[in-house]
């Protein structure tokens, strides 16, 4: 490849890029990055949301889905409805997730663990149960599950969401190992803390001032939404084709204490 190619600059050029939980901070943010690169981004959230920015945004290269990633009725038409943008799916970026509460075990409601593993585990498991046959059929693909540096380590009080990003990183591990054959790539993202409306409201939860919590962090300083995406990015393309199956920390060190 030349530097005057164009491809260098648009490595996605003429893919279709599907994002749950597309209009949070860090899906709006790598879609469009991914249409920066030349992805046609299909977004989707859940029933009500306002895509309004990210439409504004991305203009033409967006189309817009609404739906609840739980129910398994919604899952598959939300791939097939994408599947009639391009006729195809390259890039899935499995992104929908919680946080839910924060709070000693004996007044963590039942309720809202149920609630925090319906969407962060059977969501990312219903995606992957009907994204990865389109995939496979056609021998090409890579997924981008979203877990957390909470799915590596352990977090007081957090109970549903460490486990439900536990779970991810098992499921990103078992569908790697059963796409690989068929030339289909599973990876998963962990963030540690990053700058969103998500983390304020943790901050808000547990007391703690972002200054305060960052100096924990070797980097001291919460990531941007940008440097999940580059790394979201970086799986997508043609650049990781023998990356698979691997958890990705984008923490500034935070798992490496």
């Amino acid at each position: 490849m030349n530097a005057g190619d164009p491809l260098r600059h648009r490595p996605l050029e003429n893919r279709l890029a599907l994002i749950t939980g597309a209009a949070g901070a860090i899906g709006a943010a790598t879609a469009a990055l991914l249409a920066q690169r030349g992805a046609r981004i299909v977004a989707v959230d859940r029933p009500g949301t306002d895509f309004a920015a990210l439409e504004k945004a991305l203009g033409g290269d967006l189309a817009v889905i609404e739906a609840d990633v739980t129910d398994e009725a919604s899952v598959r038409a939300y791939v097939a409805q994408a599947l009639t943008v391009t006729g195809t799916i390259d890039v899935f970026f499995n992104n929908a997730g919680i946080g839910g509460p924060v709070a000693r075990i004996a007044d963590y409601a039942l309720e809202d663990f149920r609630r925090v593993m319906a969407v962060n585990v059977e969501g990312v498991f219903l995606g992957l149960k009907h994204v990865l046959p389109v995939m496979q059929a056609r021998g090409s693909g890579s997924i981008v599950n979203a877990a957390s540096a909470s799915g590596v380590t352990g977090s007081p009080g957090m109970w549903g969401y460490n486990a439900s990003k536990h779970a991810v990183v098992g499921l990103t591990r078992v569908a790697a190992t059963e796409a690989a054959p068929h030339g289909v790539r599973v990876n998963c993202i962990a963030p540690g803390p990053i700058r969103s409306k998500m983390m304020g409201r943790l901050d808000d939860a547990i007391g703690s001032e972002e200054a305060k919590r960052a100096r924990g962090i070797p980097a001291r300083r919460y990531g941007l939404v940008s440097e999940v995406a580059g790394v979201v990015a970086f799986l997508a393309s043609d650049d990781s084709t023998y990356v698979n199956g691997a958890v990705h920390a984008i923490d500034g060190g935070l798992t490496a204490i």
